[in-house]
């Protein structure tokens, strides 16, 4: 049993991790105490998130912890952007949808007629993508789930109220929302009630560090509730290189002093995120989604080294344009490869083969559309993140994009996380 251990909580869209956290002589030490599945589920609303049951996993997961280490100095929860909960003072008001579901397709136009994409890009600075919470509360409102609404919270934010009873905004993960002013680094008002938005709901933002609470008398922090920003945190970098945190998605960018809304990055689709005392600038490209979806429908019980072997063996070697809307939430991934690639595989290898391909291509091209938009060349970048164990890929991706590759197969999100708590937020900023 250890003293003075943190615990950092961190959960993506397939599955969720209890990690700890203590120093040795200096050095953070870490141990995965509790792990349980994830996943989105199907509901006559289309495809939600069910809180009730990430939530008992995570108070197991914490009572796990307590187990292990004699006294818990601090505990933080990190989740996926852009998905929320709606309340009514304590209690949820309806269900907690999921960014997989398809119910911002109608409503998008209607919020560019609104509020024009190129006026929302040069406020925001927020990629395109059709589940950013803006069309998702939008079209809440014009479903009139709004009404009686007096919150909204974050997943994360939301799990950490139900810890300690209190209501909390924070700043990395609003930037996922497509609601947060480039210049001000709070939500943008006038962009909240030109949507009609009720402003009620939109809060001054909390930092990463900020304490926000107890639960049975641990400290609950706010780390980068956003994922993404706790993985960069994570990385120790000897110097200021682009990073894949490659999981589900993978995110593709560099930390810059500020955000960059020129035309460039709104034509390229570039995001402008919090990071802790910067900008990430970055981009989705579809990531390991396609990969274990392809594995469910062609050998989902085939070990992942040996669908890596096969793949690094075959000899397909044609790719398909992974960002396109086809491949989001298809019935059948294989279906979607076929119809891209206007023929039939031979084999489950070629399929992978061709994935990872698709990855490390448009990793390049990411790569290319960075360097231009920010001035800058590159000789190196890091890999994080489950995809960073994925050897083949990781080679992959040198060949094809020229650039040294930094793997660090380590479970960098919840480093991040545990660092912030425990410096209580202050920038490590390269």
């Amino acid at each position: 049993m250890r003293n003075s251990c943190y615990l950092a909580i961190d959960i993506g869209a397939s599955s969720g991790r209890h990690i700890l956290g203590w120093l040795e002589d200096g050095q953070l030490c870490t141990k995965e105490i509790y792990r349980f599945p994830n996943g989105m589920i199907p509901s006559p609303d289309g495809l939600v998130w069910d809180l009730e049951r990430l939530l008992m996993h995570v108070k197991e997961g914490i009572d796990a912890a307590q187990t292990e280490a004699v006294r818990l100095a601090g505990l933080s929860i990190d989740t996926w952007g852009v998905d929320y909960v709606l309340m009514n003072g304590d209690t949820e008001a309806g269900p907690c949808f999921a960014y997989r579901n398809d119910r911002t397709n109608a409503v998008i136009p209607l919020l560019h007629e609104l509020v024009p994409f190129h006026e929302l890009y040069r406020r925001t600075g927020t990629q395109f993508q059709p589940f950013n919470s803006i069309y998702q509360l939008f079209a809440d409102s014009l479903a009139e789930r709004l009404k009686n609404v007096t919150d909204f919270l974050m997943i994360p934010e939301y799990l950490m109220f139900k810890l300690c009873g209190s209501f909390s905004h924070e700043y990395t993960n609003a930037t996922t929302t497509s609601l947060v002013s480039a210049d001000t680094g709070e939500y943008d008002a006038e962009l909240i009630k030109a949507l009609g938005l009720p402003a009620h709901l939109f809060h001054p933002l909390q930092r990463p560090g900020s304490v926000i609470g107890d639960y049975k008398g641990i400290p609950v922090t706010l780390c980068a509730t956003h994922d993404t920003g706790s993985a960069v945190e994570g990385i120790d970098m000897a110097e200021n290189l682009p990073y894949i945190s490659s999981g589900t998605w993978s995110l593709l960018g560099v930390k810059t002093d500020k955000p960059l809304t020129d035309s460039a990055s709104e034509s390229g689709n570039w995001s402008n995120e919090g990071g802790v005392g910067y900008n990430r600038y970055q981009k989705n490209i579809m990531g390991m989604w396609v990969v274990n979806r392809l594995r469910e429908e062609l050998c989902p019980d085939m070990p992942f080294d040996r669908i890596t072997a096969e793949a690094e063996g075959s000899g397909f070697d044609r790719t398909v344009p992974v960002n396109d809307s086809r491949f989001l939430a298809p019935e059948s991934m294989k279906a979607a490869f076929e119809e891209s690639l206007g023929c039939v595989p031979e084999s489950p290898a070629d399929y992978f083969r061709c994935a990872f391909r698709s990855l490390a291509s448009s990793y390049r091209e990411a790569l290319e559309e960075l360097e231009n938009n920010t001035g800058r060349s590159y000789d190196g970048i890091y890999i994080v993140g489950g995809g960073a164990k994925n050897g083949f890929l990781n080679r992959l991706t040198s060949d094809i994009t020229g650039k040294k590759v930094i793997a660090i197969p380590k479970e960098m999100t919840a480093i991040g996380n545990l660092k912030i708590q425990m410096r209580g937020g202050k920038s490590c900023l390269t």
